[in-house]
């Protein structure tokens, strides 16, 4: 893709319930849009045998975590279960400077953090099939997930890719 083709720099944030399938359609928009950015998240969480220190999450002790946390080296930190996560600031900031799209998939209280950090951040909430969607409340769209494939289509149109589907599929099709 040509530089001059690429979305201008922007913060979106993917969020909505844990039984939304947000961990679905990231995969595929990560899949078809490799030129987005995604941070490796910041966990206390001790490391499964499975996932690599630095690709699937940053995994540190308690004190280091305090650290970014002193240190607002988080744009949002949340407990789960009795383990802590956070999103980095650092690649984010760096990549919006640098005019890279940035996509968070974050529950939404880090969602609604992310914005006071970044006001201009484009929420967008993904939904289960059975859900109801509310328009406003500072959300730039909802997806209902009926499939991670086209959930992922429409958050890629969202995302400004020229070369996929629009963000909302035709009437019809």
């Amino acid at each position: 893709m040509h530089d001059e083709a690429r979305p201008a720099a922007r913060l979106t944030v993917l969020t909505g319930p844990s039984e939304a399938g947000r961990a679905a359609v990231i995969r595929l928009v990560r899949a078809r849009s490799p030129w987005v950015r995604m941070p490796v998240l910041v966990t206390t969480r001790r490391r499964r045998d499975h996932e690599v220190d630095g690709v699937h999450y940053r995994f540190v002790d308690e004190a280091a975590y305090d650290r970014l946390v002193e240190e607002q080296g988080l744009l949002e930190s949340a407990s789960i279960r009795h383990h802590r996560y956070g999103t980095p600031r650092r690649p984010v900031e760096t990549w919006l400077a640098a005019g890279e799209p940035v996509l968070l998939s974050i529950d939404p209280r880090g969602a609604e953090l992310v914005t006071l950090a970044h006001p201009d951040a484009r929420v967008v909430l993904l939904l289960a099939p059975s859900d109801a969607v509310t328009a406003g409340d500072g959300i730039a769209a909802a997806i209902i997930n009926h499939a991670a494939g086209r959930a992922a289509d429409e958050l890629v149109g969202l995302l400004g890719s020229p070369f996929l589907t629009p963000a909302r599929p035709p009437r019809g099709g």
